[in-house]
Protein backbone atom coordinates (compact mmCIF):
# COMPACT_ATOMS: atom_id res chain seq x y z
CA UNK A 1 0.00 0.00 0.00
CA UNK A 2 1.37 3.75 -1.10
CA UNK A 3 1.47 6.46 1.29
CA UNK A 4 -1.41 8.61 -0.04
CA UNK A 5 -0.99 12.85 0.32
CA UNK A 6 -4.75 13.20 2.03
CA UNK A 7 -3.72 15.43 4.87
CA UNK A 8 -3.22 18.89 5.06
CA UNK A 9 -2.79 19.68 8.88
CA UNK A 10 0.29 21.15 9.24
CA UNK A 11 2.40 20.13 12.53
CA UNK A 12 2.90 23.13 14.64
CA UNK A 13 6.73 23.89 15.77
CA UNK A 14 6.52 24.44 19.67
CA UNK A 15 9.24 24.69 21.61
CA UNK A 16 9.22 23.05 25.40
CA UNK A 17 12.36 22.02 27.04
CA UNK A 18 12.12 20.11 30.21
CA UNK A 19 15.56 21.19 31.28
CA UNK A 20 17.68 23.78 30.01
CA UNK A 21 20.94 24.55 31.46
CA UNK A 22 23.00 28.26 30.25
CA UNK A 23 23.65 28.59 26.53
CA UNK A 24 25.76 25.53 24.80
CA UNK A 25 29.65 25.82 25.08
CA UNK A 26 30.78 28.49 22.49
CA UNK A 27 34.36 25.59 22.07
CA UNK A 28 34.64 26.14 18.79
CA UNK A 29 37.02 23.88 16.17
CA UNK A 30 39.67 24.80 16.79
CA UNK A 31 42.71 21.87 17.42
CA UNK A 32 41.25 18.28 16.55
CA UNK A 33 43.69 17.39 20.22
CA UNK A 34 41.77 20.46 22.03
CA UNK A 35 38.65 19.67 25.02
CA UNK A 36 35.90 20.56 23.39
CA UNK A 37 32.08 20.29 25.19
CA UNK A 38 29.25 19.86 23.26
CA UNK A 39 24.88 19.69 24.64
CA UNK A 40 23.38 16.76 23.90
CA UNK A 41 19.36 17.64 23.43
CA UNK A 42 17.86 13.67 23.87
CA UNK A 43 13.81 13.93 22.70
CA UNK A 44 12.26 12.77 25.27
CA UNK A 45 11.24 14.38 28.90
CA UNK A 46 12.42 11.15 30.73
CA UNK A 47 15.52 9.12 30.42
CA UNK A 48 15.13 5.28 29.68
CA UNK A 49 16.86 3.03 28.18
CA UNK A 50 17.52 4.18 24.45
CA UNK A 51 19.61 6.55 22.89
CA UNK A 52 21.08 8.06 25.83
CA UNK A 53 22.23 5.15 27.28
CA UNK A 54 23.45 3.30 24.10
CA UNK A 55 25.59 6.66 22.66
CA UNK A 56 26.06 9.12 25.85
CA UNK A 57 26.25 6.46 28.61
CA UNK A 58 28.63 3.92 27.27
CA UNK A 59 30.43 6.72 25.10
CA UNK A 60 31.44 8.32 28.63
CA UNK A 61 31.92 5.60 30.74
CA UNK A 62 33.88 3.32 28.23
CA UNK A 63 35.64 6.34 27.74
CA UNK A 64 35.31 6.73 24.02
CA UNK A 65 34.43 10.65 24.57
CA UNK A 66 37.69 10.69 26.41
CA UNK A 67 39.36 9.52 23.57
CA UNK A 68 38.16 11.70 21.95
CA UNK A 69 38.34 14.58 24.16
CA UNK A 70 35.03 15.59 24.24
CA UNK A 71 32.90 16.93 27.25
CA UNK A 72 29.26 16.12 26.55
CA UNK A 73 26.67 17.90 28.68
CA UNK A 74 23.00 16.28 28.80
CA UNK A 75 19.44 18.09 28.75
CA UNK A 76 15.96 16.39 27.53
CA UNK A 77 13.15 17.65 25.33
CA UNK A 78 9.60 16.83 24.62
CA UNK A 79 9.78 14.98 21.90
CA UNK A 80 11.71 15.40 18.43
CA UNK A 81 10.23 19.16 17.14
CA UNK A 82 11.52 20.41 21.02
CA UNK A 83 14.97 18.72 20.43
CA UNK A 84 15.27 20.33 16.91
CA UNK A 85 14.03 23.78 18.31
CA UNK A 86 16.34 23.44 21.02
CA UNK A 87 19.55 23.06 18.46
CA UNK A 88 17.65 26.10 16.59
CA UNK A 89 17.73 28.50 19.33
CA UNK A 90 21.24 27.56 20.44
CA UNK A 91 20.58 25.89 23.65
CA UNK A 92 22.02 22.56 22.28
CA UNK A 93 24.67 21.95 19.81
CA UNK A 94 23.35 18.23 18.48
CA UNK A 95 20.30 16.32 18.96
CA UNK A 96 19.05 12.66 17.61
CA UNK A 97 15.74 13.81 16.53
CA UNK A 98 13.05 12.43 14.16
CA UNK A 99 13.67 13.18 10.57
CA UNK A 100 10.38 14.51 10.18
CA UNK A 101 11.10 17.24 12.68
CA UNK A 102 14.09 18.27 11.20
CA UNK A 103 12.20 18.93 7.47
CA UNK A 104 9.28 20.54 9.09
CA UNK A 105 11.85 23.09 10.68
CA UNK A 106 13.68 23.35 7.09
CA UNK A 107 10.63 23.86 5.18
CA UNK A 108 10.17 26.57 7.64
CA UNK A 109 13.42 28.32 7.06
CA UNK A 110 15.64 26.87 10.31
CA UNK A 111 18.87 26.59 9.64
CA UNK A 112 18.94 22.53 10.53
CA UNK A 113 21.02 20.05 8.94
CA UNK A 114 21.17 16.08 8.83
CA UNK A 115 24.66 14.99 9.55
CA UNK A 116 23.83 11.40 10.14
CA UNK A 117 21.76 8.58 10.86
CA UNK A 118 20.71 7.16 14.29
CA UNK A 119 18.14 4.62 14.04
CA UNK A 120 17.48 2.82 10.98
CA UNK A 121 14.80 -0.10 11.28
CA UNK A 122 11.28 1.87 11.68
CA UNK A 123 10.47 1.54 15.21
CA UNK A 124 6.68 2.94 15.19
CA UNK A 125 4.18 0.11 15.94
CA UNK A 126 0.25 0.53 16.81
CA UNK A 127 -0.52 -1.63 19.68
CA UNK A 128 -4.36 -2.70 21.52
CA UNK A 129 -5.46 -4.62 24.15
CA UNK A 130 -5.70 -8.43 22.96
CA UNK A 131 -9.66 -8.37 23.19
CA UNK A 132 -9.84 -4.70 21.07
CA UNK A 133 -12.06 -4.69 18.48
CA UNK A 134 -9.61 -2.84 16.21
CA UNK A 135 -8.25 -4.91 13.98
CA UNK A 136 -6.76 -3.59 10.96
CA UNK A 137 -5.94 0.00 10.54
CA UNK A 138 -9.08 0.97 8.66
CA UNK A 139 -10.98 0.10 12.31
CA UNK A 140 -9.65 3.47 13.69
CA UNK A 141 -11.61 5.63 12.38
CA UNK A 142 -13.37 7.11 15.22
CA UNK A 143 -10.71 6.14 17.96
CA UNK A 144 -8.96 7.49 20.12
CA UNK A 145 -4.86 7.44 19.83
CA UNK A 146 -2.33 7.55 22.40
CA UNK A 147 0.79 9.87 21.61
CA UNK A 148 3.84 10.39 23.80
CA UNK A 149 3.31 13.93 22.79
CA UNK A 150 1.99 16.30 20.07
CA UNK A 151 5.26 17.59 19.79
CA UNK A 152 7.25 13.90 19.08
CA UNK A 153 7.68 11.60 16.23
CA UNK A 154 4.53 9.41 18.14
CA UNK A 155 1.98 11.93 16.90
CA UNK A 156 3.62 12.35 13.51
CA UNK A 157 3.25 8.30 13.11
CA UNK A 158 -0.40 8.34 14.22
CA UNK A 159 -1.11 10.73 11.37
CA UNK A 160 0.80 9.03 8.78
CA UNK A 161 -0.13 5.72 9.80
CA UNK A 162 -4.39 6.80 9.65
CA UNK A 163 -3.39 8.81 6.26
CA UNK A 164 -2.16 5.40 4.88
CA UNK A 165 -5.47 3.24 5.93
CA UNK A 166 -7.26 6.07 3.76
CA UNK A 167 -8.38 8.19 6.68
CA UNK A 168 -8.52 12.02 6.98
CA UNK A 169 -6.56 11.69 10.03
CA UNK A 170 -7.27 15.56 11.02
CA UNK A 171 -10.72 14.13 11.36
CA UNK A 172 -10.99 10.61 11.73
CA UNK A 173 -9.11 10.13 14.75
CA UNK A 174 -8.35 12.12 17.98
CA UNK A 175 -4.98 12.38 19.22
CA UNK A 176 -4.43 12.35 22.85
CA UNK A 177 -1.09 12.84 24.70
CA UNK A 178 -0.33 10.08 27.52
CA UNK A 179 3.21 9.46 27.96
CA UNK A 180 5.06 6.59 28.17
CA UNK A 181 5.37 3.45 30.46
CA UNK A 182 2.85 3.32 33.43
CA UNK A 183 1.09 5.76 32.14
CA UNK A 184 0.54 5.01 28.92
CA UNK A 185 -0.70 1.56 29.47
CA UNK A 186 -2.92 3.14 32.56
CA UNK A 187 -4.85 5.62 29.59
CA UNK A 188 -5.33 2.11 27.39
CA UNK A 189 -6.28 0.13 30.04
CA UNK A 190 -9.03 2.71 31.38
CA UNK A 191 -10.36 3.52 28.32
CA UNK A 192 -9.33 7.08 27.53
CA UNK A 193 -7.62 5.97 24.67
CA UNK A 194 -8.22 2.55 22.48
CA UNK A 195 -4.69 2.51 20.71
CA UNK A 196 -1.27 3.59 21.59
CA UNK A 197 1.35 4.22 19.08
CA UNK A 198 4.75 4.44 20.32
CA UNK A 199 7.90 2.80 19.75
CA UNK A 200 9.29 -0.30 19.95
CA UNK A 201 11.39 -0.11 23.20
CA UNK A 202 8.49 1.61 25.02
CA UNK A 203 6.68 -1.44 24.18
CA UNK A 204 9.18 -3.69 25.87
CA UNK A 205 8.79 -1.32 29.06
CA UNK A 206 5.23 -2.05 29.33
CA UNK A 207 5.76 -5.72 28.37
CA UNK A 208 7.92 -6.18 30.89
CA UNK A 209 5.76 -5.55 33.56
CA UNK A 210 3.87 -8.83 32.58
CA UNK A 211 1.53 -7.17 30.12
CA UNK A 212 0.22 -8.97 27.11
CA UNK A 213 -0.43 -6.45 24.04
CA UNK A 214 -1.77 -6.81 20.23
CA UNK A 215 0.34 -5.23 17.39
CA UNK A 216 -1.20 -3.82 13.99
CA UNK A 217 0.65 -4.09 10.94
CA UNK A 218 2.61 -1.73 9.49
CA UNK A 219 2.00 -1.38 5.55
CA UNK A 220 5.01 -1.48 2.98
CA UNK A 221 5.16 1.95 3.05
CA UNK A 222 6.69 2.52 6.21
CA UNK A 223 9.57 0.33 5.21
CA UNK A 224 13.11 2.41 4.47
CA UNK A 225 11.80 5.95 6.48
CA UNK A 226 14.21 7.14 9.06
CA UNK A 227 13.32 7.71 12.35
CA UNK A 228 15.85 9.35 14.79
CA UNK A 229 18.93 11.67 12.79
CA UNK A 230 21.69 14.07 13.95
CA UNK A 231 20.51 17.47 13.68
CA UNK A 232 22.97 20.40 13.68
CA UNK A 233 22.53 24.35 12.63
CA UNK A 234 24.60 25.01 9.80
CA UNK A 235 26.35 27.58 11.64
CA UNK A 236 27.37 24.63 13.94
CA UNK A 237 28.38 22.08 10.92
CA UNK A 238 30.84 25.26 9.41
CA UNK A 239 32.40 26.35 13.28
CA UNK A 240 32.76 22.49 14.85
CA UNK A 241 32.98 20.20 12.28
CA UNK A 242 35.74 18.44 13.29
CA UNK A 243 34.12 18.13 17.18
CA UNK A 244 31.19 16.99 15.19
CA UNK A 245 33.11 14.58 13.73
CA UNK A 246 34.31 13.22 17.51
CA UNK A 247 31.13 13.25 18.62
CA UNK A 248 29.42 10.95 16.11
CA UNK A 249 32.97 8.41 16.16
CA UNK A 250 32.22 8.20 19.82
CA UNK A 251 28.51 7.77 19.57
CA UNK A 252 28.59 5.08 16.86
CA UNK A 253 31.73 3.46 18.64
CA UNK A 254 29.09 3.26 21.68
CA UNK A 255 26.31 1.81 19.97
CA UNK A 256 28.24 -0.83 18.63
CA UNK A 257 29.53 -1.77 22.32
CA UNK A 258 25.63 -1.87 23.13
CA UNK A 259 24.75 -4.06 20.46
CA UNK A 260 27.36 -6.59 21.30
CA UNK A 261 26.80 -6.09 25.43
CA UNK A 262 23.56 -4.70 25.84
CA UNK A 263 23.62 -5.55 29.65
CA UNK A 264 27.21 -4.08 30.04
CA UNK A 265 25.96 -1.00 28.62
CA UNK A 266 22.44 -0.75 30.64
CA UNK A 267 25.40 -1.06 33.74
CA UNK A 268 26.90 1.70 32.19
CA UNK A 269 23.36 3.50 32.10
CA UNK A 270 22.95 3.45 35.28
CA UNK A 271 25.82 4.98 36.63
CA UNK A 272 25.41 8.06 33.98
CA UNK A 273 21.93 8.32 34.87
CA UNK A 274 21.10 6.72 38.50
CA UNK A 275 17.35 7.91 38.43
CA UNK A 276 16.77 4.98 35.75
CA UNK A 277 17.23 2.42 38.85
CA UNK A 278 14.37 4.15 40.79
CA UNK A 279 15.93 3.59 43.96
CA UNK A 280 16.00 0.08 43.20
CA UNK A 281 19.39 -1.78 43.36
CA UNK A 282 21.05 -2.50 39.68
CA UNK A 283 20.66 -6.91 40.09
CA UNK A 284 16.81 -6.13 40.64
CA UNK A 285 16.31 -4.10 37.06
CA UNK A 286 18.83 -5.20 34.88
CA UNK A 287 17.05 -8.15 33.41
CA UNK A 288 13.86 -5.67 32.01
CA UNK A 289 16.24 -3.01 31.36
CA UNK A 290 18.48 -4.83 28.91
CA UNK A 291 15.70 -6.62 27.42
CA UNK A 292 14.31 -2.24 27.24
CA UNK A 293 17.53 -1.84 25.42
CA UNK A 294 17.86 -4.14 23.28
CA UNK A 295 14.70 -3.90 21.45
CA UNK A 296 16.33 0.15 21.10
CA UNK A 297 19.52 -0.97 19.97
CA UNK A 298 17.55 -3.22 17.03
CA UNK A 299 16.18 -0.24 15.48
CA UNK A 300 19.76 1.35 15.48
CA UNK A 301 21.83 -1.63 13.73
CA UNK A 302 21.51 -3.40 10.54
CA UNK A 303 18.76 -5.48 10.48
CA UNK A 304 20.63 -8.54 9.37
CA UNK A 305 24.26 -9.64 9.94
CA UNK A 306 26.51 -9.73 13.16
CA UNK A 307 28.30 -6.82 15.06
CA UNK A 308 31.21 -7.85 12.89
CA UNK A 309 29.79 -7.02 9.81
CA UNK A 310 28.43 -3.76 10.84
CA UNK A 311 29.90 -0.39 8.61
CA UNK A 312 28.79 2.81 7.17
CA UNK A 313 27.65 4.15 10.62
CA UNK A 314 25.26 7.05 9.68
CA UNK A 315 24.43 6.42 6.10
CA UNK A 316 21.69 7.28 4.65
CA UNK A 317 20.73 6.39 1.02
CA UNK A 318 18.89 8.83 -1.55
CA UNK A 319 16.59 6.63 -1.61
CA UNK A 320 15.66 6.25 2.43
CA UNK A 321 15.77 10.22 2.05
CA UNK A 322 13.13 10.02 -0.58
CA UNK A 323 10.69 7.82 1.20
CA UNK A 324 10.86 9.85 4.57
CA UNK A 325 10.39 12.80 2.51
CA UNK A 326 6.93 11.26 0.93
CA UNK A 327 6.39 10.34 4.84
CA UNK A 328 6.71 13.53 6.22
CA UNK A 329 4.33 15.01 3.71
CA UNK A 330 1.58 12.62 4.21
CA UNK A 331 1.87 13.30 7.59
CA UNK A 332 1.48 16.79 7.07
CA UNK A 333 4.73 18.09 8.49
CA UNK A 334 5.41 19.82 5.36
CA UNK A 335 3.74 20.83 1.73
CA UNK A 336 6.42 20.98 -0.10
CA UNK A 337 9.62 18.14 -1.04
CA UNK A 338 12.63 20.15 0.87
CA UNK A 339 16.12 19.18 -1.69
CA UNK A 340 18.27 16.95 -0.40
CA UNK A 341 21.74 19.46 -0.44
CA UNK A 342 19.49 21.52 1.62
CA UNK A 343 18.43 18.61 4.31
CA UNK A 344 21.14 16.59 4.54
CA UNK A 345 25.20 16.78 4.66
CA UNK A 346 27.05 13.39 5.26
CA UNK A 347 30.64 14.57 4.97
CA UNK A 348 31.56 14.08 8.37
CA UNK A 349 31.03 10.10 8.31
CA UNK A 350 33.82 9.39 6.72
CA UNK A 351 35.95 10.09 9.72
CA UNK A 352 33.21 8.89 12.09
CA UNK A 353 33.97 5.90 10.83
CA UNK A 354 37.24 6.24 11.21
CA UNK A 355 37.81 3.61 13.97
CA UNK A 356 38.53 -0.18 14.74
CA UNK A 357 35.29 -1.97 15.21
CA UNK A 358 37.51 -4.99 16.37
CA UNK A 359 38.81 -3.43 19.26
CA UNK A 360 35.40 -1.97 20.31
CA UNK A 361 33.56 -5.68 19.47
CA UNK A 362 36.72 -7.33 21.90
CA UNK A 363 36.47 -4.62 24.74
CA UNK A 364 32.29 -5.17 24.58
CA UNK A 365 32.76 -8.88 24.73
CA UNK A 366 35.17 -8.54 27.91
CA UNK A 367 33.36 -6.42 30.00
CA UNK A 368 31.29 -7.59 32.86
Amino acid sequence: MKLCLRLGLAVVVLAALSACADGPSSSSDGDSGARATLRLAVPSAVVAPKEEVATYAVGDAEGYLAEEKLKVDVINTDGSVAAVQAVASNSADIAPADAGAILAAREKGVPVKAIGGLVRNWPWRMAVQPGSEIRSPADLKGKKVGVISLASGSAIYARAYASDAGLDAAKDVDLLPVGVGAQALAALEDGKVDVLALFTQAYTTIENTGTDLRYLDNSDAFDGIRSLTYAVTEKTLKQKKDVLTRYLRASYKALLFSAVNPEAAMRDGYRAFPRLLTGKKADDRIADDTRTLEAWIKTAVPATGEPEDFKDWGAISDGEWDKTVAYTRTAGQITEDVPLPELWDGSLLTGANDFDPAAVIEKAKAAG
